[in-house]
């Protein structure tokens, strides 16, 4: 077993990965909508895992050898320079799976993932199994391959808002992708997640979250962000924010923020 997947199932209670996974209840949104018999056919090859905080699951360059399909939390991709910075290009959760780049010919982690925001569960497939369903089923990698393209819409917009915005809408619109996935008005995020996400120094970040609190926009708490007023928030990420979440829509059915409701 490779270190990522060590350090998925880290802590994992004896015997619980032999549990029966049950369609009804999956956290994974992805998952939940398949027909029932596309289910059946990835359920015998899942396992549920715990994703802790901060835990890295893939190491850009290495090999896809595992997915999941998280139940929970946040899931952050970063591009990682030569020199050791690392700087976000899109987030996942519930809503998504991480591993998509296999379903697009990639068999290969062209980024680094991260957990971000909480502790949560996960619904774990070798990567073998899944390609090897695929190649018989069309259904599931249209599904997959769907999420994929929303995925890279919302990729696009990250490159639109860091061209176009002051630190602050950036801010405003990353914190929409977090609330969006937590499920809850306050949110664990530190200012190092924050650097990774807007590429800035810690000076800068503090002028943008003490603007956003003297819009009214959120709240600062120790290591937390109290999300206070979700419509300035909107407005201040301006077109960066809901188009690829309408395209999520489009392709799959209802939203992240509505399944957050």
């Amino acid at each position: 077993m490779s270190k990522i997947m060590q350090t998925l199932v880290k802590g994992l209670a004896p015997g619980s990965e032999e549990d029966p996974i049950a369609q009804t209840e999956v956290g994974n949104t992805l998952l939940r909508i398949l027909p029932p018999e596309d289910f059946a056919a990835l359920a015998p090859h899942l396992k549920r895992v715990p994703l802790a905080r901060n835990a890295i699951l893939a190491h850009a360059g290495d090999p896809i050898a595992q997915l999941c399909f998280p139940e929970a939390g946040v899931i952050g991709f970063a591009d990682v320079l030569e020199s050791g910075q690392r700087l976000a290009v899109a987030l996942t959760g519930r809503e998504g799976f991480v591993g998509w780049p296999l379903v697009l010919g990639n068999d290969r982690w062209p980024h680094e993932a991260i957990v971000r925001a909480s502790n949560g569960p996960a619904l774990r497939i070798d990567a073998a199994e899944l390609m090897a369903i695929l190649d018989s089923n069309n259904r599931i990698r249209t599904l997959l391959l769907r999420y994929a393209s929303s995925l890279v819409t919302q990729m696009g917009r990250t490159i639109v808002s860091n061209l176009i915005h002051p630190v602050e809408s950036r801010a405003a619109r990353w914190i929409l992708l977090y609330h969006d996935r937590v499920g809850e008005d306050v949110i664990k995020i530190t200012h190092e997640e924050l650097g990774v996400m807007l590429g800035v120094r810690r000076s800068s970040i503090t002028d943008a979250l003490h603007r956003l609190e003297g819009d009214g926009a959120i709240k600062g708490l120790r290591g937390r962000l109290h999300v206070l007023d979700r419509d300035r928030l909107k407005s201040l990420a301006g077109e960066t924010y809901g188009f690829a979440e309408r395209e999520y829509t489009r392709l799959l059915g209802p939203g992240i923020e509505a399944d957050r409701s």
